[in-house]
């Protein structure tokens, strides 16, 4: 199968394997696997912050990093599509009580600084202490730009807020722009990013931060069971990742690219936007059921919608494919 649902789908290359079948390990709660250590080490050093802990999912690097940052009854600002608001189960308020406050993104991928503004608690008994402002890059494949992340720096200084990213695929977003990850990283406080997403890692993500607040993050580990031993073995995929994966996501953009002009070409479907490794897409076909049913007879595997779907290309997506993807759905479109 064919599989444009997501880039978590990605599977081990041979040299990853083999990195990890001769990784050195130790038991990571005391601090022992050498291999962890090296990965949270050059995770650190790749986004310029002082230290780094290794969870097994980003949903909990993003839940140990909100409540590292905020006590029981304190609430973030975060946006209402975001991860860390709607697709993480409701962590940071079931397991921290801390309280969201969601504002719609803007369609750059950012949230209004002014509209954040406004939804700031006053010092006041009635209401929840905001502590943390919460962003995310990329946001459907979107890159924020550079000049509103230094504009969230001073805002969030300025009224004594702390600066979480969710940056599951911050290396997308370094590759679009050019520049270091380092760079998108600096403004902010905490930093999480995934290694099995866009990167091709079988498990896990990074939380970043000063020594200080990763020393908290990790005790939050601990206690929501993100504790591991011989962890070096899925590590050494992470660390293979970092060596080898970067720079080919550029590959994945320019698929994408193409995707979106050959789909673009299909009468009857739309394409309502493309980012980095990310197509939405209107099949406009009126039984989703079916249509994801028939590309699959025809080898290929995809998320459709009612009124979007998405696809996204990755480690496991060549050139071929996608065309082999696009000559499909104009075969089924017409069928149906």
């Amino acid at each position: 199968m064919i599989d444009f649902r997501s880039d978590t789908v990605t599977k081990p290359t041979d040299g990853m394997r083999a990195a990890m079948a001769a990784a050195e390990v130790g038991d990571d709660v005391f601090g022992d696997d050498p291999t962890i250590n090296a990965l949270e080490a050059k995770t650190a050093s790749l986004l310029g912050k002082e230290a780094a802990v290794f969870v097994p999912s980003g949903t909990q690097s993003n839940l140990i990093a909100l409540m590292a940052h905020c006590q029981r009854g304190d609430e973030y600002i975060v946006g209402q599509l975001a991860h860390t608001y709607k697709y993480e189960a409701g962590g940071g308020a079931v397991l921290g009580s801390i309280q969201p406050q969601p504002i719609d993104f803007e369609p750059d991928g950012s949230l209004d600084l002014a509209r954040v503004a406004s939804v700031i608690k006053p010092h006041d008994d009635h209401f929840a202490n905001t502590r943390l402002l919460c962003l995310e890059n990329t946001h459907n494949g979107k890159v924020v730009p550079l000049d509103y992340l230094k504009a969230a720096k001073l805002f969030v200084d300025e009224r004594a807020l702390a600066l979480h990213l969710d940056g599951a695929r911050i290396w997308n977003a370094a590759v679009a722009l050019g520049v270091a990850p380092s760079v998108i990283a600096e403004p902010f406080d905490t930093v999480s990013v995934c290694l099995s997403k866009g990167l091709g890692a079988p498990v896990g993500s990074v939380l970043v931060g000063s020594t200080d607040l990763i020393r908290e993050a990790r005790r939050w580990r601990k206690m929501v069971g993100g504790g591991m031993r011989q962890a070096g073995i899925i590590a050494a995929g992470g660390i293979y990742a970092l060596d080898h994966n970067i720079d080919r996501l550029a590959d994945d953009h320019a698929n994408a690219e193409l995707l979106a002009r050959l789909l673009g070409d299909v009468p009857g479907v739309t394409v309502k936007g493309q980012a980095t490794n990310m197509v939405f897409v209107d099949f406009g076909v009126l039984d989703y059921v079916s249509f994801a049913a028939r590309l699959e007879d025809h080898g290929i595997m995809a998320l459709t919608g009612r009124s979007s779907s998405r696809l996204v290309t990755h480690l496991g997506i060549t050139q071929a494919d996608v065309e082999l993807l696009a000559e499909t759905v104009a075969l089924v479109v017409s069928e149906l």
